[in-house]
């Protein structure tokens, strides 16, 4: 029997030959059974051409995403340690570290449809239905913030969706513009020496520190610097008697959802987002040392808006129903009481 049983399917997908050539030429493998062909043609199109039947809504993708995804991706597409980052990085793309996300640099949606569908999960790729697949992808457009909550991707109204970064992509031209088009190249001693003249650095992805943060740009502090001890919520309470210690040690825990983006506590420094010791009575956007607010964000400051107790609620209830464009991918708290926790403890928080 051939080893390459599929050799007529892979050679139709990659384009390497046709099946009859390399079975005259070689006597390997056998034409692919229509069965197997349908196997290997899974790919999904810009104009929707092999898209199959399905649907999927924000809500339903969130519950599968935080079941399957988030343990790599983080909760809120902000990644954990070295795992793509999948939200944010708008207006990064010329600044010296980009983050590429479907919100900030891909350029179609069927480019996240199909890799969703045939890579993901990693570790347990095509486990995925249809309509967990449309889900996923409905749900990593809202943390994109290109769809609402309410939305639902369905194949009927999947090519109406257009990505921000499509218009920046143009056919590969490279047969028309390559340097060695009407020359033959190099190929050996070409040099008599070759030197290294420089080193990209600032987009290395192994840093020598190995305590170094990952690169997506998002922060550079290290993991030394951003631990937190495990009796921080007691020393604060005592700093704060004024605040339910019961409210304020179930803040915290409610508050585990926000710590990938945020630090509170002494010695907080800025991370994703900036940390949020003395909050209350800041004006939006002011943080000091903190450059990576949204456009939004800072126009809402400028406008007038100031952290309190019932502004801080709002935002966390439902944060882009009160900032369109705020860089922050969390969905919001829909329980009350987690909002009135988390609260008070970050008025527990140092000033």
């Amino acid at each position: 029997m051939s080893r390459f049983p599929n050799l007529a399917a892979f050679t139709l997908v990659f384009g390497l030959a046709s099946a009859p050539v390399l079975a005259e030429s070689y006597g390997l493998g056998r034409e692919a059974t229509p069965d197997e062909v349908a196997a290997w043609d899974i790919d999904v199109r810009p104009d929707g051409l092999g898209l199959p039947e399905g649907s999927g809504t924000v809500s339903d993708g969130e519950e599968i995403y935080m079941e399957r995804c988030a343990v790599c991706h983080g909760d809120f597409g902000e990644a954990v340690g070295r795992w793509p980052v999948l939200a944010g990085g708008q207006d990064t793309l010329t600044s010296a570290r980009p983050v590429k996300t479907i919100g900030s640099y891909w350029p179609y949606l069927s480019t996240v449809w199909d890799y969703v569908h045939r890579a993901m999960p990693f570790g347990d790729a095509q486990s995925l239905s249809n309509d967990e697949t449309y889900a996923l992808t409905a749900y990593l457009m809202y943390l994109n913030d290109l769809v609402d909550e309410d939305f639902e991707l369905t194949k009927e109204n999947f090519t109406e969706i257009r990505l921000p970064n499509e218009e920046n992509f143009y056919p590969d031209d490279r047969l028309e513009s390559a340097v060695w088009k009407n020359r033959t190249p190099c190929m050996t001693n070409c040099k008599p020496e070759v030197k290294i003249t420089a080193r990209a650095a600032v987009i290395d992805v192994t840093p020598d520190d190995p305590t170094a943060a990952h690169p997506t740009g998002e922060g550079t502090e290290t993991k030394a610097e951003t631990a937190e001890p495990a009796t921080e919520a007691a020393t604060e309470v005592a700093s704060a008697p004024a605040v339910d210690p019961a409210l304020v040690e179930k803040g915290e825990k409610v508050f585990k959802k926000c710590k990938a983006c945020h630090a509170v506590g002494e010695g907080a420094k800025h991370k994703i987002g900036p940390h949020l010791n003395d909050v209350f009575g800041r004006t939006a956007g002011t943080a000091d040392g903190f450059k990576k607010y949204s456009k939004d964000m800072v126009k809402a400051g400028e406008e007038g808006l100031v952290w309190t107790e019932e502004t801080m609620a709002a935002f966390l209830a439902k944060p882009k129903a009160m900032i369109k464009r705020t860089k922050m991918a969390f969905a919001g708290l829909k329980k009350e009481d987690d909002l009135n926790a988390v609260i008070a403890y970050l008025k527990a928080m140092p000033e």
